[in-house]
């Protein structure tokens, strides 16, 4: 049987794959008056006269929105709200079992920017923190970008910052082992969406020598017309000798690739003109932007995909649920470039020295101490940058 089918199953069997449990004994009279009415008054007052009280009263303090509008849900595209709450389940129980951090799935039947925006305003005062899930680019970042404004807890598009964070720790081991130097790589992103963006942004911030940004119209440059606003802010960041032309141009000596984009688009001619030792994450799914066979064949030093199936999968379940760990020990107020920055490097730190190589350069989603490395790193960088609002932590 193979996986879809029986992941299909699996659904019907499980019928659904959260559920709320209780933290509070409720089995006899003196338990009930505590939990509810009468005793549940005097915190409820409490909160009136302070409500930053709600993160100590309440599970506010550990509970995420997952936040959808159905648009751009994994390689499914616009499959719409109730379609996608299989994806926000399945993110809610990566958060608990990952990090112990509660999350709800909240799927919002609107494609409207501002109907959205002012949903999940009217609903944050209910968490601790929001992950925007699989809503389609441009208006992804207009999301963002408006929330991160209104509300003073922390708002992650895990498609833009979570990808971007586990893609910087890849490339941090991966040019340790090519004996590269970062500030004098050429890097190649194909793919200038959500995911290709946020990707940029996190690389310059490690301080990529050049990044060349290419789309469906070939190489981003600035003085170019584009059709996505976002475009071009990155231009301006990006291809410092304003270099023009398609994906083949690009990719010519470039020391790494990163795809974000679609199946099959880079051929092994496309590798073997790239710069010696090449850093290659095809990162399309469920079809990468080449197959690890033929990169490896084409000379590729170090190959990265999506995919659980082949080595150096770049899943963001390494990062999200010790971010928002980390984020909601210290009640952050936003997750800001510091706070990445940390993850990424904690990541990329949790691979022992002796186990790191061409076909290990990140760590195993399963290992229960990556999620406590991230935090604590999320939770150090959010006190230095001053948008913690608690200055101690205890994460174990």
């Amino acid at each position: 049987m193979d996986i879809m089918q029986s992941a299909l199953e699996k659904h019907y069997e499980w019928n659904g794959k959260i559920e709320i449990i209780s933290r509070a004994n409720i089995t006899n009279r003196n338990e009930l008056s505590h939990a509810y009415t009468p005793g549940v008054a005097e915190p409820c007052l409490e909160i009136e006269k302070n409500p930053d009280l709600s993160f100590e009263l309440t599970r506010r303090n550990n509970l995420v929105a997952v936040v959808t509008d159905g648009s751009a849900v994994l390689g499914l595209g616009n499959i719409g709200s109730l379609a996608a709450m299989p994806v926000m389940e399945g993110k809610c129980a990566l958060f608990k079992e990952f990090a112990d951090v509660d999350a709800f799935p909240i799927c919002i039947d609107s494609k409207n920017t501002e109907e959205i925006i002012r949903t999940i305003e009217l609903i944050s005062g209910g968490f601790g923190g929001i992950n925007l899930e699989d809503i389609s680019a441009p208006r992804c970042f207009e999301i963002e970008k408006r929330l991160k404004e209104k509300l003073k807890i922390p708002v992650f598009h895990d498609d833009q910052h979570g990808t971007a964070i586990v893609a910087s720790a890849a490339m941090i081991n991966a040019v340790k082992l090519a004996g590269k130097e970062m500030n004098n790589m050429t890097l190649v992103i194909n793919g200038a969406g959500a995911a290709g963006i946020a990707i940029a942004k996190l690389f310059i911030s490690l301080k990529i020598g050049n990044i060349i940004m290419v789309d469906i119209d070939g190489i981003i440059c600035n003085g170019d017309e584009f059709s996505n606003p976002a475009h071009y802010d990155i231009a301006k960041l990006t291809n410092k000798d304003k270099k023009k032309g398609s994906l083949y141009d690009a990719i010519r000596n470039a020391d790494a690739f990163i795809g974000v984009s679609k199946p099959n688009i880079v051929t092994e001619e496309m590798i073997k003109s790239m710069a010696t030792k090449p850093i290659v994450f095809a990162m399309a799914n469920p079809t990468p932007e080449i197959m690890p066979d033929k990169a490896k064949k084409a000379g590729a030093f170090i190959v990265g995909t999506g995919r659980s199936d082949f080595s150096n999968q770049i899943n963001n379940v390494i990062a999200f649920p010790g971010v928002f760990k980390g984020a909601l020990a210290v009640r952050a107020l936003d997750i800001n470039e510091e706070m990445k920055l940390a993850a990424a490097h904690a990541i990329a730190n949790s691979v022992p020295v002796d186990r790191l190589n061409c076909d290990n350069i990140l760590p195993d989603p399963f290992d229960k101490s990556v999620p406590k490395a991230v935090a604590r790193a999320v939770a150090n960088a959010a006190i230095e940058s001053n948008i913690a609002v608690i200055k101690e932590f205890d994460i174990k």
